[in-house]
């Protein structure tokens, strides 16, 4: 008989916590019993697992001991008050938040690049999933730095709204709305108008004019990619797109690569497809979202630069970006005997 796994989903009405239902199910992972916990806003509301429906309980009030695996996929403020109280009742906690990433003694796990890093959970009981866009990132990046080095890469990433959760979608489709009827819209969520827009910085400016979305991406790069070095120069901006985040990335090579090689690269590596003919290209709507690959497009070389490459990177934020590689981690788990 296979082992089953009783597991939390915390945050599970968000946009997140219903993918990772989603992707529980459609994947069948050997769950046994399923707790759906929120706010107490939520409380009472009923979310699809399957073909079951689950009623929604509060976080608050939730004995962590009755399960062995939790997901988090809230705040960083709620993932630093409730994770502790998990983990201390004996439960090993996947973490969507920002608030572990940067804690020396907890893994940050990309399946496909690092999956002994989560021999590390053991300090912690957690194991922290990286921002989406470093995990589209990482995934062309990897194969790339194991056949040459990379002496400069510059990206500039396009983020969905959904980066923002649930009221930042609502935001952009009220907005949406609002302006093809003749209305002026109301910005809550964004610092400006979001709908037919774009916004050039994503968060406060925290260091020598770069945001905390852009440091975050840097450093947890360098961190999953074991490149401490990493010569990487990111600039992150927020679209009008509901769900699929865009990377152009440049990248200068120490030793020439051919076209022909880079292509091949990409083609052979784990969790990347590529459109290789010319004038075809993956875009956030229509091939990413909803799927669970990083579509990579637009391979060229640069016009100036002799070792000059660019690359056009393109993955659902939501269902990649986050929930499927929790997903992924927990198998590693329980592939590696989760008690």
């Amino acid at each position: 008989m296979t082992k089953t796994y009783d597991i939390a989903v915390v945050g599970a009405t968000g946009l997140v916590g219903e993918t990772l239902l989603t992707l529980l199910a459609e994947r069948n992972f050997p769950v046994g019993q399923v707790y759906a916990l929120a706010s107490e806003n939520s409380f009472g509301k009923e979310i699809e697992f399957g073909r079951k429906t689950l009623d929604v309980e509060e976080l608050a009030e939730f004995d962590f001991s009755k399960v062995q695996l939790a997901f988090f996929a809230v705040p960083a403020a709620i993932a630093a008050e409730y994770i502790p109280v998990a983990t201390q009742a004996g439960c090993v906690v996947i973490d969507n938040s920002t608030h572990y990433r940067e804690d020396a003694k907890v893994p940050l796990v990309i399946p496909e690049i690092n999956p002994e890093a989560i021999a590390g959970y053991k300090n912690k009981n957690i194991i922290a999933s990286p921002g989406s866009s470093t995990i589209q990132l990482s995934l062309a990046l990897k194969p790339i730095l194991d056949v040459v080095k990379l002496t400069h890469i510059q990206v500039f990433a396009c983020e969905a709204v959904s980066e923002s959760g649930r009221r930042a979608v609502d935001e952009l489709a009220g907005q949406t709305a609002s302006l093809l009827s003749g209305r002026p819209v109301e910005s809550k969520i964004f610092a400006k108008q979001m709908a037919f827009n774009l916004l050039p910085q994503v968060g406060d400016v925290i260091e020598q004019g770069h945001t905390a979305q852009e440091t975050r991406l840097l450093k947890e790069t360098r961190q999953v990619l074991v490149k401490p070095d990493l010569p990487l120069s990111p600039t992150v901006i927020r679209a009008p797109v509901f769900f699929g985040t865009a990377l152009e990335v440049y990248i200068e090579t120490e030793a020439p690569l051919p076209l022909t090689q880079l292509k091949s690269v990409l083609e052979n590596a784990k969790g990347l497809e590529v459109f290789a003919e010319e004038g075809d290209y993956p875009t956030p709507v229509v091939e990413a979202a909803n799927n669970d690959s990083v579509y990579v497009g637009r391979l060229r070389a640069d016009l100036t630069q002799s070792n000059g490459l660019h690359l056009w990177l393109v993955s659902d934020n939501v269902r990649k970006g986050a929930a499927l590689n929790s997903v992924q981690i927990a198998e590693l788990l329980v592939h590696a005997g989760l008690k």
